[in-house]
C-alpha cells in the first residue's frame, strides 16, 4: 500500500510563492504518473498539473500555466509543485495522486478516477 503525504501548504499573500511536496511512503517505481489536484470550498475537485511516468510530458490547467511547475526527484520518491505568483483564487486544499502503469510513457492522467493513490491534502490560502 502506497501512502502519499503532502506538505508545504500555508497562508501567504497574493504574489508570494509556495512549494508543495508529495512524498511516497515506498519506492513507487518508474512507471508512476503523478498529478496534483485542488478543491476550493463549495467547488468540485480540479486538475492542476500532472507529469507522465517517463517525465516526457507535463500538463497544466490553463489557469496555472506560467505560474506553477511540477517536478520530481525519483531518488527521494517525491514530487513537487512550485507555485509562483499566487492568486487568491488559488486558495484550496491541494492533493497529490499517483497511479502505476497508466498507459503510454507520455500520458498525463487528468481525471481523478484515473488515479489509485491519494494524499490527505495540504491547505493553501492566498490572501489579497
Amino acid at each position: 500500500q502506497v501512502q502519499l503525504v503532502e506538505s508545504g501548504g500555508g497562508l501567504v499573500q497574493a504574489g508570494d510563492s509556495l512549494r508543495l511536496s508529495c512524498a511516497a511512503s515506498v519506492r513507487t517505481g518508474r512507471r508512476t504518473a503523478t498529478g496534483w489536484f485542488r478543491q476550493a470550498p463549495g467547488k468540485e475537485r480540479e486538475f492542476v498539473a500532472a507529469i507522465s511516468w517517463s517525465g516526457s510530458r507535463i500538463d497544466y490547467v490553463d489557469s496555472v500555466k506560467g505560474r506553477f511547475a511540477i517536478s520530481r526527484d525519483n531518488a527521494k520518491n517525491t514530487v513537487y509543485l512550485q507555485m509562483n505568483s499566487l492568486l487568491p483564487e488559488d486558495t484550496a486544499v491541494y492533493y497529490c495522486a499517483q497511479v502505476f502503469n497508466p498507459g503510454p510513457s507520455d500520458y498525463t492522467p487528468k481525471q481523478g478516477h484515473e488515479y489509485l493513490y491519494w494524499g490527505q491534502g495540504t491547505q493553501v490560502t492566498v490572501s489579497s
